[in-house]
């Protein structure tokens, strides 16, 4: 469909980006972690201090589990919290999420959204990132180790990874492998906020100082 005139259309996106809305079923992952586990369901049961008929509940989606319930179960079965919300999808060099078009589980008092989606960090350096009017990067393209990953809070925001433009707009998140040449920058008119995680591999490696030069604001 053609774009409506004098609506400006927004940056094109790989198709391996584009991403439908996808509920994450908690009880589907907890069957399979204890199957792997070799646990029955009276087994985990017995383990985790829960009745018996609950853990039949969840595993079929008939009840949403308490934080505490998911927490005394992720320590029955040695995993973390999050192994109950990881997206079933496939492995990606970048991930570009649109708000609203996240995989998402509910809980109760609660609802998690996948923020990666077929990528994972380790460690990293959480950094609130304010750009003005016309800031960018510069204009060589930086290569690290690991991942970054980038959530815009205000304006927009704008990264070139491995020759591919992405427009970021409130909500919007993106996530991608590092060694892959990217840019980034505030193309607008008004001042831009987002949440940056830069999570290198090398101990040694140090690109904050390549994002950031001292000329830089």
């Amino acid at each position: 469909m053609s774009p409506k005139k004098n609506e400006t259309p927004r940056q094109s996106e790989p198709v391996e980006a584009k991403m439908e809305t996808e509920e994450i079923s908690v009880g589907r992952h907890l069957r399979s972690i204890r199957a792997l586990r070799g646990l029955s369901m009276r087994a985990l049961a017995e383990a985790s201090g829960l009745n018996i008929n609950t853990l039949s509940l969840i595993e079929n989606d008939k009840t949403s589990p308490s934080v505490s319930t998911l927490h005394q179960l992720a320590a029955a079965l040695k995993v973390p919290l999050t192994s109950f919300f990881e997206a079933e999808a496939p492995h990606r060099s970048i991930v570009f999420q649109r708000a609203g078009q996240r995989p998402r589980a509910d809980f109760s008092y609660g609802e998690m959204e996948d923020l990666g989606a077929g990528l994972t960090l380790r460690g990293g350096q959480p950094l609130i990132v304010a750009l003005e009017p016309k800031a960018d990067s510069g204009p060589t393209p930086i290569v690290h180790t690991g991942h970054e990953f980038v959530y815009c809070l205000d304006g927009q925001l704008t990264y070139i990874i491995d020759g591919q433009k992405y427009l970021l707009e409130v909500g919007d998140s993106l996530i991608f492998e590092a060694h892959l040449p990217h840019r980034w920058g505030n193309l607008g008119r008004v001042p831009t906020r987002s949440l940056l995680i830069i999570c290198p591999t090398d101990e040694n490696d140090h690109p904050t100082e390549r994002h950031f030069s001292p000329q830089q604001k």
